[in-house]
């Protein structure tokens, strides 16, 4: 008899996770889901998840890496999946450093995140680019350790990156990865 799979997803974007839960479902999972970092800690008592999906950018300007943080303090062995329309390499490494299993950019379906959960090592066989870096991805990446930094309050990155707030919220809304 296989073993019992319990999952947590921590989406605040009620159709994606509904999506996600039923695929999952169908895999076998036992799934709990969470809007918001609030609800995490009941679940985790209740449901004590091995594996835990989460969204990076919660409802109400909320971080997934206080979710990541949480999650991994409330048990380490818990294999983690970071989600997100807006990736960068600023969260990237911070959600790994936090404890999360990989980080995925959106869309990402059930493979993918499945795949991520049993990627335990990295592939140093991964190709590097000769290609240098654009003044708009060094933007991107600026922009994001700002976002993250005020913890993804758009108001405060956009005084620490001294912008208008409108400025900034195009320039998310311009990169954001369906």
């Amino acid at each position: 008899m296989e073993t019992e799979r319990r999952l947590l997803i921590v989406e605040d974007d009620d159709a994606f996770a509904m999506t996600l839960s039923r695929s999952f479902e169908k895999r076998g999972y036992q799934v709990k889901r969470a809007a918001g970092l609030i609800e995490v800690p009941a679940l985790l008592l209740a449901h004590r998840p091995q594996y835990a999906v989460v969204d990076l950018k919660l409802a109400a300007g909320a971080s997934g890496l206080s979710c990541v943080q949480l999650l991994h303090a409330h048990d380490a062995l818990m294999l983690i999946v970071v989600l997100t329309g807006y990736a960068s390499i600023a969260t990237a490494v911070e959600a790994i450093k936090l404890g999360a299993r990989h980080y995925l950019a959106k869309p990402a379906n059930t493979d993918d995140i499945e795949e991520a959960f049993a990627r335990a090592q990295g592939d140093a066989a991964v190709g590097l680019t000769a290609r240098t870096t654009s003044i708009k991805t060094l933007e991107w990446e600026h922009i994001h350790q700002a976002m993250a930094a005020a913890d993804f309050n758009i108001s405060e990155a956009a005084r620490r990156l001294g912008m208008h707030r409108r400025t900034l919220a195009r320039k998310l809304e311009k990169q954001r990865i369906k």
